[in-house]
């Protein structure tokens, strides 16, 4: 049974005391940045038993071992990862209950309580006021990120697999299995709501609004993002890569690669698309048209898990997959330039933080950890001599 279709199946609860329950609810109406912060990090895990290491190491002379922070909770794998403009980091999860935390030390913030089937992605705005989430229960929901409560809830008749805020907050973008492209006018629900807090009210629910345009594509829709206000992009299960246009709503062009698609990001900036797909990484240039930067190799597959992240700077990217491992490469060059081990399972999602200091990694292990962007960290040391007889 595959974990879309496993709607009914219960997460394991956790059973820490209510004062670190990484599970546990938001305290209502508070706002997460009036929460106290512990100054340590979560418990840092040692590297997997001999029966559970990873395959063989990497090419010695990019091999690090670095200890990342290790965020526990979930209790199933990872779907996606992704940071707002002020290092909050939300991650969606099989086990129907998105996190949220603060992306520098990993903390966990709150926990959004409401979906029946797994989570595929989740989504904050730019100023993290607001979360958007699609699941396999057929629906998308519009979040209220200072305290965690369902504002909208907006039905579908398949899976949803992506969604995304545009570039100005206005509207979100949902798409998945009935290979269509939603955008929907969310700025109202956020002035409803705004206006409902006002009014002293609680536990508010939105009334959903209806679809502002539908797109359809050949294919199931694995991933969307937003280049810009007046451009997006879908990745789907064919290799197609189909452009939009967000003013007129139509398809402007479309690119081709050569597997299908696992992940797509949009650079900072919006000038440079990010492409994982097959057992290549691609980069194309906005500002030209598309035109295709790189396509580089991957010593991994991205067949079924795994994704890329390009560097704020763009001067190199991580990426990881089918194995245990993440890998930082060249983005001129494409050559490896740091291999990391920590996962106890494949490698399912990633991204940079907004400064770059730092990115995050979630698994098949259900752990997130952070890891620090300078290897010549205190907390990275080489391992070329030693990896081989530590797997």
């Amino acid at each position: 049974m595959s974990p879309e279709d496993s709607r009914n199946i219960a997460p394991v609860r956790a059973t820490f005391p209510l004062s670190y329950d990484t599970r546990g609810c938001f305290a209502r109406a508070r706002s997460i940045f009036s929460i106290p912060v512990s100054q340590t990090h979560f418990p840092i895990a040692n590297d997997p038993p001999a029966a559970m290491s990873s395959p063989a190491s990497p090419p010695s002379p990019a091999a690090l071992r670095q200890i990342p922070i290790v965020c526990p909770g979930h209790s199933r794998p990872l779907a996606e990862l992704h940071y707002s403009r002020s290092n909050l980091l939300i991650s969606a999860c099989h086990d129907k209950l998105p996190m949220l935390r603060h992306g520098a030390s990993g903390d966990w913030i709150g926990t959004f309580e409401g979906h029946k089937g797994a989570v595929w992605s989740a989504k904050l705005d730019r100023e993290a006021e607001f979360a958007a989430t699609g699941s396999a229960d057929f629906s998308a929901k519009i979040w209220d990120a200072l305290t965690g409560d369902v504002v909208a809830t907006l039905e579908h008749k398949h899976v949803v697999k992506s969604v995304a805020f545009s570039a100005d907050g206005a509207r979100l973008l949902t798409a998945g299995h009935e290979k269509l492209l939603r955008v929907f006018d969310v700025l109202g629900v956020k002035e409803q709501l705004q206006t409902y807090k006002a009014e002293g009210r609680t536990g508010i629910v939105v009334l959903p609004p209806p679809p502002m345009a539908e797109m359809r594509t050949a294919q199931q829709i694995r991933k969307v993002v937003v280049l810009s206000d007046r451009l997006a992009a879908t990745g789907e299960v064919d290799g197609t890569v189909t452009i939009w246009n967000l003013d007129t709503y139509t398809q402007q062009r479309q690119l081709k690669v050569d597997a299908d698609v696992m992940d797509m990001e949009a650079s900072r900036d919006g000038q440079v698309l990010t492409v994982a797909a097959g057992k290549q990484v691609y980069f194309y240039d906005v500002s030209k048209d598309f035109a295709l930067l790189h396509a580089f190799p991957m010593p991994i597959s991205f067949a079924e898990e795994g994704g890329a992240s390009l560097h704020p700077t763009e001067n190199k990217f991580v990426a990881g997959g089918s194995d245990t491992w993440v890998r930082v490469f060249d983005f001129g060059t494409g050559k490896l330039l740091e291999t990391h081990k920590g996962h106890h399972g494949p490698v399912r999602c990633l991204r940079y933080s907004p400064s770059g200091d730092s990115f995050a990694t979630g698994s098949e292990d259900g752990t997130v950890r952070i890891w620090q962007n300078d290897s010549k960290s205190a907390a990275a040391t080489s391992v070329a001599d030693t990896a081989a007889s530590s797997t």
